[in-house]
């Protein structure tokens, strides 16, 4: 690592440059082709989402173009999985001690088990509602925190806010369209990264359910006691019915359902836009501050990039397990012959991005960033409190899933 230490130092330069449009590179794009751990061909399974056309399960898939010809390609993990993948990396990172980024924690206990949110898990980062329902240890609102008030106050002139307690809010964007503003906070998002598979040809597989006891009756009655086999009797007037199989028991006919599918490759293609960090405003600061403000954030993209996606091998659910076959890591500059110019970016791995970080941190420091050294720790109000514990609680009998 001492000896790439120099080199590092020279990438950040370029990085500073590039992340304020002060030099030719516009972009850093990540390319990488993957393959099923089965093999080219193989099944895999792209998460399922219900189908306008039917209402019913199915799977997105639409064109594209790619090397020039029109394609059909199915979505494997869209932006917004990517970038929570980015988010649980990074989160896995800070609890592992291996780095440090501020962050919102709301902490507390339901029947037992400790619960913990922060806004790199929080659906809506640090605008989400966990942080809106939730208050300081004196009982004050987290929006009437300094944290809190800060934050709701930010704006696109001046992200100091962000920048000091969710630098993270900053590279994967957030809307704050739980509070009742006119004006509200949105940040866009400097990070993309989805993933696809081309070409892809729809499989079939039969689902069923075998019940080793072969347990007797159709339909069962419900109550808040449990549930009763009818046994061929009439159900009671109003009361609640069920099939066997809905409770988890007795036989379901296999049926034929979705069963993944089969693709000529899969890529994945992120980027960091140059441009979108170039927006970022920090206030009254100095221009050496703004400047490697945003060079750190874009640094904290990259950490996150390398922690979620440099591995040989991927699994974005359960059976779509991938293992990469190739990745090109690039710096992607103004144009020259009617093509973009491409270079090699010596960050592959997460140490070196790490140490890169590191880097960009050291010299927004001592430009005079205020960095929080500490989460900012709530906990729920009475009324999260209560919904959280009661999805702690068992209450009867429910209906079968996935079955």
């Amino acid at each position: 690592m001492k000896r790439k230490v120099p080199v590092l130092k020279d990438i950040y330069e370029r990085l500073l440059a590039a992340a304020n449009l002060e030099s030719a590179d516009g972009a850093i794009r990540i390319t990488a082709e993957y393959e099923p751990i089965g093999g080219p061909g193989s099944t895999v399974f792209p998460p399922t989402v219900k189908t306008k056309a039917s209402d019913a399960a199915g799977y997105l898939v639409g064109p594209r173009y790619v090397d020039g010809e029109r394609v059909d390609v199915v979505w494997l993990d869209q932006p917004q999985s990517q970038a929570n993948r980015c988010e649980q990396a990074l989160r896995e990172a800070i609890d592992a001690g291996a780095v440090y980024l501020p962050h919102l924690l709301m902490a507390t206990e339901a029947a037992g088990v400790p619960v913990r949110m922060t806004n790199l898990d929080a659906p809506h980062r640090s605008r989400d509602a966990y942080f809106r329902d939730s208050e300081d240890a004196a009982g004050t609102k987290f929006d009437e925190t300094e944290a809190g008030e800060a934050l709701r106050q930010a704006s696109a002139t001046d992200w100091s806010a962000y920048l000091r307690l969710v630098p993270t809010d900053l590279v994967y964007g957030a809307w704050d369209s739980h509070r009742k503003r006119r004006i509200q906070v949105k940040i866009p998002r400097a990070y993309t990264s989805s993933m696809i598979g081309v070409a892809p040809l729809m499989g079939v597989r039969g689902a069923g359910r075998v019940d080793a006891l072969n347990l007797a009756g159709d339909t069962v009655t419900i109550s808040d006691s449990g549930w009763s086999p009818l046994e061929g009797a009439k159900a009671p007037k109003g009361a609640k019915t069920a099939k066997m199989s809905e409770l988890g028991h007795g036989m379901i006919p296999p049926s034929e359902g979705l069963g993944g599918v089969s693709v000529k490759t899969v890529s994945r293609e992120a980027t960091l836009a140059m441009a979108q960090f170039a927006t970022l405003r920090f206030g009254a600061v100095s221009p050496e501050l703004t400047a490697a403000a945003r060079a750190l954030v874009a640094a904290v993209a990259l950490l996150g990039d390398r922690l979620a996606f440099a591995a040989p091998a991927l699994r974005l659910r359960s059976g779509c397990d991938l293992v990469m076959v190739s990745e090109r890591v690039q710096w992607v500059g103004r144009g020259h012959d009617g093509r973009p110019q491409e270079e090699a970016l010596a960050v592959s791995t997460p140490q070196e991005a790490l140490a890169l970080f590191e880097i960009a941190l050291e010299r927004a420091r001592a430009a005079g960033l205020d960095w929080a050294v500490e989460p900012v720790v709530v906990k729920p109000n009475a009324s999260l409190q209560q919904a959280i514990e009661n999805s702690y609680k068992t209450h009867g009998v429910g209906e079968a899933e996935g079955e």
